[in-house]
């Protein structure tokens, strides 16, 4: 009798470890860092610099960016997917960004589930969040491409933010690739917040073979680019 009581409770026990490790709230998984409802949008200020070194110059790039989750589909693999289409205005100083009509740019994919979201960017399937968020998780994040291992990692989560005046109450980090040398830097980020979605994202992958003591490659440039993706707004239509 008094085993087959220890039985029961080891297995009650046992259950609750389980639903704990694998919550069924979608808040809890992490969902909400990457909301999927059709129609919700997000606009971003883009702004890249290119280094080339034949020629050697500098060209700069200002623009927007609309993003919107249209219609669903199955995909190829017979998985749900969302259409993720993206839309362009460049920047002109003569003119307000509100009097420039925007333009399709391309067409991405995504797709979201309790366990990850992948968002097909052209051809090239990246693995960009995984469930439950946790801080410090690592994850492949290039699993679904042919670029070669990169190891993403939840730097931070639940974090306060301002992004371009606009006050995000939790905003988690995803630090995608971090590797300096004396001729390089390849630095990949982007960050979520609940509700919103992507609402930074920031590259720099540049290279200078003049090695100078005590400046850093970000000061010598020779080859690269650099760009920032900031967050301007985010709701449904």
């Amino acid at each position: 009798m008094k085993n087959t009581v220890f039985i029961f409770i080891l297995l009650v026990f046992i259950c609750a470890c389980s639903k704990k490790k694998i919550p069924s709230d979608e808040s809890l998984l992490g969902l909400d860092y990457y909301p999927t409802t059709q129609g919700k949008y997000v606009v971003y200020d883009i702004d890249s610099i290119v280094y080339t070194e034949i020629p050697v110059d500098t060209f700069t790039y200002k623009y927007r960016i609309k993003e919107k989750l249209t219609d669903s589909f199955t995909d190829n693999e017979g998985k749900p997917a969302i259409r993720l289409e993206r839309y362009i205005k460049m920047y002109n100083p003569l003119k307000s960004y509100d009097s420039i009509p925007w333009k399709i740019k391309e067409v991405w994919f995504v797709n979201a589930d309790k366990r990850s979201v992948q968002v097909s960017e052209g051809n090239v399937r990246f693995t960009k969040l995984i469930f439950p968020v946790q801080s410090n998780a690592s994850w492949n994040g290039n699993a679904r491409n042919t670029i070669g291992e990169w190891s993403y990692t939840y730097d931070y989560i639940d974090k306060k933010e301002t992004i371009n005046a606009t006050i995000l109450e939790k905003v988690l980090m995803v630090k995608q690739k971090d590797l300096k040398t004396f001729i390089s830097w390849q630095y990949y980020i982007e960050k979520y917040a609940k509700g919103a979605g992507l609402v930074y994202r920031e590259i720099k992958d540049i290279y200078s073979n003049k090695v100078v003591a005590g400046v850093p490659v970000e000061a010598r440039i020779e080859k690269g680019f650099t760009y920032t993706q900031k967050l301007i707004s985010y709701g449904y239509e």
